[in-house]
């Protein structure tokens, strides 16, 4: 599973990492607004976008891709490592229920 982080610190980019890591989630992480970010992020399993710390182009472009091609969005406010984890776990646990 590859799931994109759209927006974050700098600074937690490798705890973020080595989080997603303990999940077995292949983790983009996008802490930076990036020229074509829309075409990086489309084929994402699942989008974690932290509104404190993004643009309002930036969300857009990228929910504007999500939305035309059903992938789920998980936006939460805080950009933490236990928020990040509650989203992980919240993926993951949809995942199971898939099986």
């Amino acid at each position: 599973m590859c799931i994109a982080i759209i927006g974050g610190m700098d600074r937690l980019g490798k705890h973020y990492m080595s989080e997603a890591e303990r999940f077995g989630i292949d983790l983009k992480v996008f802490t930076k607004s990036e020229s074509g970010i829309a075409s990086k992020v489309k084929n994402m399993d699942a989008l974690v976008i932290f509104t404190n710390k993004v643009s309002h182009r930036v969300r857009k472009e990228v929910m504007n891709v999500a939305k035309a091609r059903h992938i789920p969005v998980l936006m939460y406010h805080s950009c933490g490592i236990c928020t990040l984890r509650d989203c992980l776990n919240c993926i993951s646990n949809k995942g199971e229920d898939k099986h």
